[in-house]
């Protein structure tokens, strides 16, 4: 086959104004531990114009925006600046919000959320144990009671869920959702696989298989910069093609992760690797990976699908 020049949906990205005080882990003076290491030069507004700028010369006919950490006690004003955004430069096509599932309100906070034209989804991280050794001794609030009633709500406001959690907390996800087959769900950022020892490898690949197994649960391949390292397509080649193979074409989505992975490489360098390395896929394959599922499974106007 050869170069995929078709129309693109960035599924997973972030839009944000730090200035405007929202994001308490983008103040001025915040300093959290963060998988990328330093980053400061992320403290800036990113807005629609901006990834139209990163993705300079790409198809970009829709995208994806993910809910950015803001004041938990206002998940619902995120949508109402998200609405704004959207109503004034034409992007996102759809949001993922954000709700704390174990608060005793959270379904308040569901149904208007579901109201709500942009919304999709829902991500709630659970948070995540140091390293797979240590997950034994310290579950995810996927193990939760409270957060588990939470999460069994999604599906009455017609809301999906994201995912995001180190792979090696997948066992207790796919208890999860193998009680709540009626939610759909799409993990965020490849499962992290940051640790690219053999045995971390090992560990990625078979927590992966034992997601897929389930039919409603799909998976976006971003996030999968490695911290101080720049993003190459020979790095980042066997994540690309294990997760293919792994989940098939028609439940992977290719997305930026912006501007958090500006941290790791450019909107060019992290998309021309997506589509060198499925250089040789079907033209099918292809648009369904860069296109074609993020518009099924966020629901977008198929006319986004323009040749």
């Amino acid at each position: 086959m050869s170069a995929y020049t078709g129309p693109i949906v960035d599924a997973h990205h972030h839009f944000w104004q730090p200035e405007l005080g929202r994001q308490p882990w983008l103040l001025p003076d915040a300093r959290i531990p963060f998988r990328y290491g330093d980053y400061e030069s992320i403290k800036r507004s990113y807005l629609p114009p901006d990834l139209l700028r990163d993705a300079a010369g790409l198809d970009i006919v829709g995208t994806v925006t993910m809910e950015t950490e803001w004041d938990q006690d206002d998940p619902v004003g995120e949508m109402d600046y998200t609405e704004a955004v959207a109503a004034e430069y034409g992007l996102p096509s759809a949001a993922v919000a954000h709700a704390v599932l174990r608060d005793p309100a959270v379904e308040g906070v569901l149904e208007q959320l579901a109201q709500r034209p942009l919304v999709r989804a829902v991500r709630n991280k659970p948070g995540d144990a140091p390293s797979a050794a240590a997950a034994a001794d310290r579950p995810s609030l996927l193990t939760d009671a409270r957060w588990q009633a939470g999460y069994a709500l999604l599906h009455r406001y017609g809301l999906d869920f994201e995912l995001q959690v180190a792979w090696w907390h997948f066992a207790e996800a796919a208890e999860l959702i193998a009680r709540h087959p009626e939610t759909h769900v799409t993990i965020n950022h490849t499962g992290l696989p940051s640790d690219r020892s053999p045995e971390g490898i090992a560990g990625w690949t078979a927590a992966l298989r034992l997601l897929a197994r389930f039919d409603n649960v799909a998976i976006k391949i971003s996030g999968i910069g490695l911290r101080g390292v720049p993003w190459t397509v020979e790095d980042n080649r066997p994540i690309v093609e294990t997760t293919a193979e792994i989940f098939g074409a028609d439940r992977i989505m290719f997305a930026s992760n912006f501007p958090v992975d500006g941290l790791t490489g450019s909107y060019r360098d992290i998309y021309g690797g997506f589509v060198e390395i499925a250089s040789d896929w079907s033209r099918d394959e292809q648009r369904a990976a860069f296109a074609g599922n993020a518009v099924r499974y966020y629901r977008l106007p198929a006319d986004l699908l323009r040749e």
